[in-house]
């Protein structure tokens, strides 16, 4: 309970702190310019290693190929949060940063609606629109998307050779996928069909309910009739049934480390578990996530953008450098990092035919109008706190706590 206090006085003083920097909108950098008369731009990334080599190398390009303008890369690594928010509270944010908790940040970026529409609508429309809702808040854009993910389901082919059960296809449902994890799994081989977290992460795991046409709040951002409504209930049920069944198990993680141990035939996760897994020589496919009967297939996002500082003196300069940031070029550049947000790339790197990646876009263009919780609820550092407990109550194998009680006590 300490750490739950103590992280609620953290948030509490980022709000002030933020609020702050939104009354004084005004305020400048200390230094913006350079000694021979150039725009000085500050651009921080969380970014390590070879990623910041490469942001390094394109924007050395940037610069040569402009007279007026120079941008300095900060990398702040897992400092990123600590810092950027300290540099908001004192009026010294950089120019530019990488953005992904706008519900958190809002107050101190600036909206982009008015440079989106002097570039035209093809040039939004470039963009995958499902990314646009995640790189906004209070119906303002606030960042430009840069990359991200969807989840898919990564399963094990040579563990469903050696079963002789056939690959899973798309358009399937959670009883399907249940079926074919009991079919996989092998007590003698120690194979598990199926491996999830016995700790979710509250963001990530209300796709699941979206997949059965519930979700955490509604529009007003109330958990009472949604979180314990009797759809949410079925969905904790199924997870817990299936571990309690013995064909799956839950994970302290996400099921990385399990997948590339050769004795789990399917998990839940992003294209983050790409090339680990690959490393690990596991031979892998990944198939849309499946669907209750009364709902969908869809995914949650986790998206990164890139925006611009309210306070910064020049933000004409800076959208002229995240527009360099984001275009066809850089994105190509950045493709064995990231999944590219542009429509064209894709097209012409012919991602929608590669066997992997199509499956990440099928996603993603079959997710749009979804809003994550985290966008809704005001105090969601609290409320997802206080989740991560209620959930793994729930799905831990030591307490196994019935769902509609753990999500009854979860609302009030």
């Amino acid at each position: 309970m300490k750490f739950v206090e103590f992280k609620s006085v953290f948030f509490l003083l980022i709000a002030v702190m933020l609020l702050l920097v939104g009354c004084s909108s005004s305020a400048g950098e200390k230094s913006d310019t350079t000694k021979d008369g150039k725009v000085k731009l500050r651009f921080a990334t969380w970014d390590v290693g070879d990623d910041v080599t490469l942001q390094q190398d394109m924007i050395d390009k940037f610069n040569e190929s402009h007279d007026d303008i120079e941008v300095v890369l900060e990398s702040y690594g897992s400092e990123y949060d600590t810092k950027i928010t300290a540099g908001m509270g004192a009026k010294d944010a950089p120019d530019i940063m990488y953005m992904w908790n706008y519900p958190q940040y809002k107050d101190a970026l600036e909206p982009l609606d008015s440079y989106l529409e002097k570039e035209g609508d093809a040039y939004k429309d470039n963009f995958y629109e499902t990314l646009w809702n995640y790189n906004s808040a209070d119906d303002e854009i606030l960042g430009l998307p840069v990359g991200y993910t969807t989840h898919v389901v990564y399963y094990n082919k040579a563990l469903f050779d050696e079963a002789g059960v056939d690959y899973p296809k798309s358009g399937w449902s959670w009883e399907d996928l249940q079926d074919t994890a009991k079919k996989v799994a092998n007590k003698d081989s120690k194979v598990s069909g199926f491996a999830f977290s016995g700790k979710p992460d509250p963001y990530d795991f209300e796709m699941f309910l979206w997949s059965n046409g519930t979700s955490y709040v509604d529009k007003e951002g109330n958990l009472k009739g949604n979180l314990n409504s009797e759809k949410s209930v079925e969905v904790f049920e199924m997870f817990q049934n299936m571990a309690k069944d013995g064909y799956a198990i839950t994970t302290e993680g996400s099921g990385t480390t399990e997948m590339k141990s050769g004795k789990v035939a399917m998990f839940v996760y992003g294209a983050w578990g790409l090339t680990p897994l690959k490393e690990a020589g596991i031979d892998y496919g990944v198939v849309e996530l499946p669907a209750f009967k009364s709902g969908k297939s869809v995914s949650i996002l986790s998206s990164s953008g890139i925006s611009i500082s309210k306070n910064s003196k020049h933000k004409d300069e800076a959208f002229e450098f995240i527009k360099f940031w984001t275009n066809e070029d850089a994105n190509k550049e950045r493709i064995g990092f990231e999944l590219p947000v542009l429509k064209s790339v894709v097209e012409s790197e012919q991602l929608e035919q590669d066997e992997v990646k199509s499956v990440f876009y099928s996603m993603l263009e079959q997710s749009d109008g979804y809003t994550p919780a985290s966008f809704i609820v005001e105090d969601w550092s609290k409320v997802s706190e206080n989740l991560q407990y209620t959930f793994e109550s729930m799905l831990n194998p030591s307490t196994l706590m019935n769902p509609k009680e753990a999500l009854n006590s979860a609302v009030e």
